[in-house]
């Protein structure tokens, strides 16, 4: 009976071990989540901050364009001429 008695402590000791691995995973798996979730709203916090800041490069060098830098005043030119032609787009779409 002792060797049955054995072999039963042996199952209930592993038993207990792998419950505990299972509750420091789950534990593990939690935090590993939560710093995911963190890492991806600062990845989508810095791509609209990239996006601002493009935004606001673009702004400025047209201004400096048309202060009458020669620096991409052609590029400039074909922006003003875009943005013209989608005016007159949204006039045309207005007046139907």
């Amino acid at each position: 009976m002792s060797n049955i008695e054995a072999i039963v402590d042996a199952l209930e000791n592993k038993i207990s071990k792998v419950l505990h691995k299972q509750s420091v995973l789950k534990q593990t798996n939690l935090k590993l989540s939560q710093e995911l979730e963190q890492s991806q709203n600062t990845i989508q916090n810095q791509e609209l901050a990239i996006a601002a800041w493009q935004e606001k490069y673009e702004t400025l060098k047209m201004a400096n364009t048309i202060l009458g830098s020669d620096n991409d005043k052609r590029e400039t030119k074909l922006k003003i001429n875009a943005l013209i032609r989608e005016i007159d787009h949204c006039i045309g779409q207005l007046s139907e």
